[in-house]
Formats: C-alpha cells, sequence, structure tokens
C-alpha cells in the first residue's frame, strides 16, 4: 500500500490537482482491472482495451493533462487486479499506462506520445479506449500546450462557457469552477508574471459573463477574476496575491481550477525548481557513491557513476526534494550529472567537461568529412532571392562553412548543397518562413460637411434735378437757390459750374447697396417719385439677399496591402508652376493637390490591427501670383483597431459667424426709416472634416468583392 501511496505522489505530479479529488473510500472494491492491451489500427488510430472482471455500470469519468500529455480514467468500486501497477507498452501513441489504487477506487493513467482526442464505449466486461477515434458514446479533445497555442486551428463547430462561479474551499483555498458546453474545448493554462492565463480556444463567452470578478471579500488567495473575448475564444486572467499554487481538472463539462495558499516553513529547505519527491536523509561519514545508490533506489533512475567519483561525507536533509538533495551532493564534491531520458550520468565536472569537448570536435571533424547532399527547395509565397539571403547572411549563417545556396529566378527555386543534417535544418526554416501573407483592406472615409448662412441688407437714396435749378428759397423772386444732390462733381454739373458730365450713381446721397452671394445678384426694389414736368426726381432703391446652404462630400479611398507592407492609394491633380533654376532660366514644376491614403497595417495575434497611417484632402484653393494656393487637410497618426471595427482618428471643426453694419452716421439710427441710410451683412458659417478608418483582415481563401 506505501508502494502505491508513492505511485500516487508522482501522479500528482503529471496530473495537477487533478489526484487531490480522487479520495479514498473506506468500501470493498466490487470491480477489478484483469488486463490491459493496446493496438495500433489502420489509419493511425490506437485502441486501448481495459479487461474487467465484471461489467462496468458505466463508462469511467475521463480527464486530461495538458503537459505532458495525459489521459485519467476513474474507476468507482474497482480494484488493481493486473499484478503490476506500470505497464509499459509503446504501442501506436500509448507509451506507458498507470494503474493506482486508493481504497475501493482505481485510476488507470494513458501516457501518450502526443495530445489526441479520444473515444470511450463499454463491451460486455471490456472498456475500449479509442485513441484518435471519431465516435464513441464519451470522447474529449485535449487542450493543446502552451507552445502550440499559436499553432492551433479552430474545430469546425464554436464552443461557449455556460457559466462561471467562484467558490471557498474548506481549507480556504479560492476554486474557480467554469461550465463548458461539451467536453471538447481545448484549454490552454499558463502562468504570466503574477497572473494565470485560462485561454479558451475556438469558445464564445455571452455577454453577462464578460465582467471582472473582484472576490477578495470570499477571504481566498484570489483578489479578481476578468473573463473577455480574445481573438477567436475566450480569455481568462485570474490574479492571486502572496505565495501560492494551483491545480486544474475537468470532469466531463465542467473545468475546476483551485488556487492555494503556500505556507511559509522555515524549517523546510526547498528552492524554486524543485519539484521531485521530498525525503529525508541523515549520514554520518558515508561514501558519496553509497549515498547516490539510495537516491537511485529512491526515485528509479537508472545512475551510472564513474570510476573517479569518490570521497565521503556527512549530510542531514529532512523533507527536501530529492532533485535538491542530488544537486546539493554534487555541488559539494564538484561533479556534475548528464540525463538521457531515465539515465543519469554522474562524474567530476573536469572529466565530463573533458569528453563533451571531444565529443563536440569529433562531430565537427565528422561534419568536415560528411558527403554534402544537394535538394532543390521550391519557394511559393516569397522571394527565392530572399531567402537564399536568410541562409547565407553573413552575420548569423544557417548553412555551414561547407554548404551553399543558389538561386533560380524563373521558376522561384532555391539549390541548397549541404550536408543532410543542415539540409534538414533548412527544411523545417522553409516550412516556417515560407507561409502566405495575411491581408489587409483598409478603407477611409472622408467626410466634409457644412451648413452656411448670409445675408445682405442695403439701400440707395439721392435726388436729382434736371434743371438745375434745385428748391427754391429766399424772396421769392428766385434770388438764391439751392441744389440737393450726390457728390459736389454732379450738383457742379447741374448748376453748370462744370462740363464733366457725370455718373447717376454720383447724384445719390446714400449709396449703399446689398452685395451679391455666391454669384447671385440680390433682388432689387425702387421707388420714385417726381414733379409733374418729370424735373425733379426722389429715388429710393431697396436691396436684399439671403443664401442658405448645406452640403457634404464624402470621399472614400481603399486599399488592399499584405501585413507590415505600407501601401498608398492616390487620386486629384498636379498643379503646374514655374519655378527658377540655378541658371537662371524657368522650369515648369508640379505640386500635388490629391486625396491620398498612406498605411502601414501591422496584424496582432489576436486578430487586431495596428496602422501606420496618414491620409491627406488637398484641394486647389485661391489663386496668386506664384499661381494656385494649396488646401491642405492631413492627419497622420498611428492606431489600434479591432478587425472589422471603425474608428474615428481625427476631426476638424470650424465655425464663422460675422455680423456687419455700414450706416450714414445719425441717419442710419432713426427709426422706421433708419434702414434707407445702412447696409447690414450677417454671415454664419459651419465647417466639420471626420475621418474613419475601418481594417478588415482577409481571411485565407475567402473572395473580396
Amino acid at each position: 500500500m506505501m508502494h502505491a501511496h508513492n505511485l500516487l505522489v508522482r501522479l500528482t505530479r503529471w496530473t495537477a490537482a487533478a489526484a487531490m479529488a480522487f479520495i479514498a473510500m473506506p468500501l470493498l472494491a466490487q470491480n477489478s482491472i484483469e488486463a490491459v492491451n493496446v493496438t495500433s489500427q489502420p489509419g493511425g488510430s490506437t485502441v486501448v482495451r481495459i479487461t474487467m472482471k465484471g461489467a462496468p455500470a458505466a463508462a469511467p469519468a475521463s480527464f486530461v493533462v495538458n503537459n505532458p500529455p495525459r489521459i485519467a480514467f476513474d474507476f468507482p468500486n474497482t480494484a488493481n487486479g493486473s499484478g503490476k501497477n506500470v505497464h509499459d507498452l509503446n504501442e501506436g501513441d500509448v507509451r506507458r499506462v498507470n494503474i493506482v489504487q486508493a481504497g475501493d477506487r482505481s485510476r488507470l493513467v494513458l501516457e501518450t506520445n502526443r495530445q489526441v482526442g479520444y473515444d470511450t464505449r463499454i463491451e460486455g466486461n471490456t472498456v475500449l479506449v479509442t485513441l484518435g477515434g471519431s465516435s464513441g458514446s464519451a470522447s474529449a479533445t485535449p487542450a493543446p500546450a502552451a507552445q502550440t497555442f499559436a499553432q492551433a486551428r479552430p474545430n469546425d463547430g464554436k464552443h461557449s462557457l455556460r457559466d462561471i462561479d467562484f467558490r471557498r474551499g474548506k481549507s480556504g483555498e479560492g476554486r474557480v469552477v467554469v461550465d463548458l458546453s461539451d467536453n471538447q474545448v481545448g484549454i490552454d493554462l499558463r502562468v504570466q508574471g503574477r497572473s494565470l492565463i485560462i485561454d479558451f480556444l475556438n469558445t464564445a463567452v455571452p455577454k453577462n459573463l464578460t465582467r471582472r470578478l473582484d472576490v477578495v471579500d470570499f477571504g481566498t488567495p484570489v483578489d479578481t477574476i476578468e473573463t473577455f473575448a480574445q481573438g477567436n475564444g475566450t480569455r481568462m486572467v485570474i490574479t492571486p496575491r502572496g505565495a501560492w499554487e494551483h491545480s486544474a481538472y475537468q470532469t466531463d463539462n465542467r473545468f475546476i481550477l483551485e488556487v492555494k495558499k503556500v505556507a511559509d516553513d522555515a524549517n523546510r529547505l526547498v528552492q524554486p525548481g524543485f519539484t521531485g519527491e521530498k525525503l529525508s536523509l541523515n549520514f554520518q561519514n558515508v561514501e558519496v557513491r553509497a549515498v547516490l545508490q539510495v537516491i537511485a533506489d529512491f526515485t528509479g533512475l537508472n545512475v551510472i557513476t564513474s570510476d573517479t567519483v569518490g570521497g565521503s561525507l556527512t549530510l542531514r536533509l529532512k523533507d527536501v526534494p530529492w532533485d535538491q538533495a542530488l544537486d546539493i551532493i554534487l555541488q559539494s564534491k564538484g561533479l556534475d550529472m548528464r540525463k538521457t531520458g531515465n539515465v543519469v550520468w554522474i562524474a567530476p565536472r573536469d572529466e565530463l567537461a573533458t569528453r563533451e569537448k571531444l565529443a563536440l570536435e569529433a562531430k565537427s571533424q565528422i561534419a568536415d568529412l560528411e558527403p554534402l547532399r544537394t535538394e532543390s527547395m521550391q519557394v511559393n509565397y516569397q522571394k527565392a532571392a530572399d531567402f537564399q539571403t536568410l541562409l547565407s547572411d553573413p552575420k548569423q549563417r544557417i548553412l555551414s562553412k561547407r554548404g551553399s545556396a543558389v538561386v533560380d529566378v524563373r521558376t522561384n527555386t532555391v539549390f541548397v548543397q549541404d550536408t543532410p543534417s543542415r539540409l534538414e535544418e533548412v527544411r523545417k526554416l522553409l516550412r516556417q518562413v515560407d507561409i502566405p501573407v495575411r491581408q489587409v483592406m483598409i478603407e477611409s472615409r472622408i467626410v466634409e460637411a457644412n451648413d452656411t448662412f448670409s445675408r445682405n441688407l442695403g439701400a440707395r437714396l439721392g435726388f436729382n434735378d434736371t434743371t438745375g435749378q434745385g428748391f427754391r428759397v429766399g424772396n421769392g423772386n428766385g434770388v438764391n437757390a439751392n441744389v440737393l444732390g450726390g457728390s459736389l462733381a454732379n450738383s457742379a454739373f447741374r448748376t453748370n459750374q462744370s462740363t464733366t458730365a457725370t455718373a447717376f450713381n454720383d447724384s445719390l446721397m446714400i449709396n449703399l447697396p446689398a452685395q451679391g452671394l455666391s454669384g447671385a445678384n440680390p433682388g432689387v426694389f425702387s421707388f420714385l417719385l417726381f414733379n409733374d414736368k418729370s424735373t425733379k426726381f426722389l429715388n429710393l432703391e431697396l436691396s436684399a439677399l439671403q443664401a442658405d446652404g448645406k452640403g457634404k462630400i464624402i470621399s472614400s479611398p481603399r486599399v488592399i496591402t499584405a501585413d507590415k507592407i505600407e501601401a498608398t492609394i492616390e487620386q486629384g491633380t498636379e498643379i503646374p508652376y514655374q519655378q527658377a533654376t540655378s541658371s537662371g532660366a524657368t522650369s515648369v514644376s508640379f505640386r500635388k493637390a490629391t486625396l491620398s491614403l498612406r498605411v502601414k497595417p501591422q496584424i496582432t495575434p489576436d486578430d487586431n490591427v495596428i496602422m501606420t497611417l496618414r491620409v491627406n484632402k488637398d484641394s486647389v484653393g485661391q489663386n496668386t501670383l506664384s499661381g494656385p494656393s494649396i488646401d491642405t487637410k492631413q492627419v497622420a497618426t498611428e492606431v489600434l483597431v479591432e478587425n472589422g471595427g471603425t474608428v474615428v482618428i481625427g476631426g476638424i471643426y470650424t465655425q464663422d459667424e460675422r455680423s456687419t453694419t455700414t450706416k450714414v452716421p445719425v441717419l442710419g439710427d432713426l427709426p422706421y426709416i433708419g434702414f434707407m441710410f445702412k447696409n447690414n451683412q450677417r454671415v454664419d458659417d459651419r465647417r466639420e472634416l471626420l475621418i474613419f478608418i475601418s481594417p478588415r483582415i482577409i481571411k485565407e481563401g475567402a473572395s473580396l468583392r
């Protein structure tokens, strides 16, 4: 039973905290596992046949572990009747099967070579587990490891989160319980800084679960839990405090993460990085080789000790991981070790360094004598010359000193000559870099809106006497006479003081007409009073004009470009102008007045787009002596936008409000008739410019309309 307990402790390392939920029950087992057989099937699948003493009542509960890849099955009321705990099979995807019994329950753990889906079904007294199968009564897909998360492909059907709950355990641990839509959700769990990051691959999250939970009041090591959509999946960020450790396991459609506080123990001698099973050693003047043999027996490792290892030591270690104890012993005696699989070779450092140096020199000499091979490598998505430059970079050569690479430009093929091992590395490198570049369509909308209002009011007033005698005043004999008119030149002409004829406007005393707006003339109303002989006239003219305009101009340049490649689209006019040269002559140069969009996108791992933008909206302005001016509107910025989203990257709002009154002093302020002696102008113009940007990532194989 102690041996089974030790195996259960080792199994805890493999399955994180899944074994913590594996509690022994005091009942007697009613069934037993008699044998385990593994068979490889055509098509790459592997069948694990678990033979039971009796027919199981239901399929065993199961869960998966990411790294290393493990699949665990729990059999209630079942004993281990196979006669041993470890079955080395090495068949198909299965390397080893471990069976651990605790009380009346047994756990069977499949150690696999890779992460693989599985199906479980019952046939009589046999439980069949098909690795890589496509049908069955119970199935699961293991979560990808952190290092392969970026390359994981989404499932055909999208999963979802059903509920997120937080509870406090009996020992004060924080327990995050996530209900999933099914048991095939891929889960990636990793520690990032002081936080725990959980990525649910290709999994949607409802809006009511997209939130930040503050769970400080529960009195657990967990402070906050934040859940949000991330790319094509869902991310959960858990922020603990203090010293903590975590464990996670999945049972059917429920994923459980526990965060437990680590109690500080001043007596324990555990350093970060040591995860071995704890042991206690107390030796007085014992040989080093004997202590190494004890550690080898405890761990089950195959230890080879060099003949030059000797000497004695005295040590007392209590509850120390065995890998830390081994490191302490090696450090104290100037020893070092090299591990290959489950074989450990221990020797003095100088001896190991000398052997490794000789091995490297021999390997280098073999590489110098190894025959060269030539292979042609087709480059599909980039220029072969660029790949050749990458291989032959003088600062960091990938080829050996004997290797070379040439390019056939016509077929875009690279011919590489090198040793077989280096050729294999070049092939791996080509598979990584020769991939289609993702493309982005960037659409910009430049909206110019204007609302203008102008109103002009004016009047012209004058008296004209065609006889030149004016109004007679005095003694009645016409001794004195006055002429009322506009300018003095006009009055002098009417009284024969001047022979120069004047224009009609010079006869007006008030000449303040309304001005035209936008090329339109004002409306005019005239009123004349004259005598019966039509020789004396009183002229009055009122003019008014009002302009109210609304306009909107929408420009929408759009361009498609590859990731991290700058693109430009431009449309407009180039204006010629004269420019003096150094010799004194003149030449014709051109200046652009265009609508242009220049953008350089960068696609982030979560399918957002970072864009470096420059948007120009230039137009021809007023004419000057040196040529027409350019009205410029421009924005240059860098912005992060989600795929398919729209953001306003800039805007300009201007308002021009003026009111001008031109009048004759005193007369223009008279009530009722003052309007005949003044001119009113009112302007209220508003203009607004907005620039919108919308990036859209073009998926592989998608067509663009």
